[in-house]
């Protein structure tokens, strides 16, 4: 779409998570990848780009805050796998079999599906640096892919039990600076997180060192949390601050949800493989919530889970509710998790996660006039209850159609005939688990 060439939402119903712009009948307007205007029908440039959202919900894009991406193309292999099946799998069988194009391709179909389901930011947490070809495949499927992407540099899954436990001092490869330096911009579509091992994976020297050398860098962290105390030992070194992220905090006491609180630091829980992959705990959202630790929301792996953002909704409120958790937590809740709070969690704040003037242009437009959603009473209701990738009629992200009419933009069949045959090399590679 050629510049000053505005791109206008018309005749939907807009959610826009920001209190500021009222929900209901309005114009979405798009100049320049930001947008311009939310409300009342304006005289329409006879140059504009016109999506008709009549009978239908406009929303923010939706805002993934954890995912392993590079493990995408072998979706739903391990619904029956515990915690140490997965682990034994991705570290033990799978990574050290990866090469870049393995990873271009998982990256790059789990980007596009992200987008396909309405999801416009994807946090892709990609331990998978073996060689810096790696980092690069993963950045370059990102970027092609078209979404808007956080690329949290992990560690390498050669001779993966030198790299993570208890006991490993192991350095971060020295590659990480030549990635930070390809992702400078941090105004950029594309941008960089760290990874981080964090002190149940690595020796209390290590996670000192990896934290401190994302301070040096500029990058935020995100870390796997389970376990009690481990947020406190971050604490007591002075490591816990607005910059990181804890992913899952299944078993951190509440007493350390609120340090993290005081502290600024934010949370991604994964309700649906929390929920089903036995040893990985239960989703913590209740008292993230309760602590006051805004929190947003993550598939983690498509090995065992569901891609998009509405299951995660639902498996978040039903756990939440068959708990009898106490926590007050309505759709418009788990839709600000699934928006403005993801993107305060990806680091994107004021970039991206609410229809506000200003914010660069990542929305969503959900078909209800279905059979499926018809009729709309609570248009927030509804989203959270019923809505699903089939409904996601057209998705901006960046200012770009990349889903228009209910088909993808982006470069499909590339992604397909890239994870065919990465399976095909996986499958000979690890025989025993394919």
């Amino acid at each position: 779409m050629p510049l000053n060439t505005d791109l206008v939402v018309t005749g939907g119903h807009v959610l826009s998570m920001d209190p500021a712009v009222p929900d209901g009948p309005a114009d979405v307007v798009v100049r320049d990848g930001v947008i311009v205007s939310v409300g009342p029908a304006a005289e329409i440039s006879p140059r504009a780009r016109v999506v008709d959202a009549t009978g239908c919900v406009v929303l923010p894009g939706l805002i993934d805050t954890h995912r392993h991406t590079w493990q995408s193309a072998l979706r739903h292999i391990g619904l029956d796998w515990s915690l140490t099946d997965y682990l034994g799998a991705a570290f033990l069988g799978l990574g050290p079999n990866f090469r870049p194009e393995d990873v271009y391709a998982g990256t790059l179909i789990g980007a596009l599906g992200a987008l396909d389901s309405g999801i416009t930011t994807l946090v892709d947490w990609s331990h998978i640096q073996n060689t810096p070809e790696h980092g690069d495949a993963a950045v370059a499927a990102l970027r092609d892919s078209g979404i808007r992407g956080v690329f949290a540099y992990g560690w390498p899954q050669t001779d993966a039990l030198s790299w993570v436990g208890e006991h490993s001092d192991a350095e971060l490869p020295a590659d990480v600076r030549r990635i930070r330096d390809v992702l400078h911009d941090d105004a950029a579509r594309v941008t960089m997180a760290l990874a981080a091992r964090g002190p149940e994976m690595s020796a209390p020297t290590a996670t000192r060192r990896d934290l401190l050398l994302a301070r040096e860098l500029g990058l935020r962290v995100t870390m796997h949390v389970g376990r009690a105390g481990s947020v406190g030992h971050l604490d007591e070194e002075g490591l816990l601050d607005e910059t990181v992220t804890l992913v899952h905090a299944s078993a951190v006491g509440d007493d350390e949800l609120k340090l993290a609180a005081d502290a600024g630091a934010t949370a991604s829980v994964a309700p649906f493989i929390e929920t089903t992959m036995s040893g990985l705990g239960s989703p913590a959202t209740g008292r993230l919530l309760r602590a006051g630790v805004v929190t947003g929301l993550g598939a983690d792996t498509e090995i065992a889970t569901s891609g998009d953002m509405f299951t995660q909704m639902r498996a978040a409120l039903a756990h939440h509710r068959f708990t009898e958790d106490g926590a007050p937590l309505t759709a418009g809740r788990l839709l600000r998790m699934a928006t403005a709070d993801g993107a305060a969690v990806a680091g994107l704040g004021a970039v991206t996660g609410s229809l506000t003037p200003g914010r660069r242009a990542d929305l969503v437009v959900v078909d209800t006039g279905t059979p499926a959603m018809a009729p709309v009473l609570d248009p927030l209701a509804s989203v959270v209850i019923a809505a699903h990738p089939g409904l996601v009629r057209t998705v901006v992200c960046d200012g770009v159609l990349v889903k228009h009419d209910g088909v993808l933009t982006g470069p499909v069949a590339r992604a397909r005939e890239a994870a065919a045959e990465s399976l095909a090399h996986l499958r000979r590679a690890v025989p025993g688990l394919l």
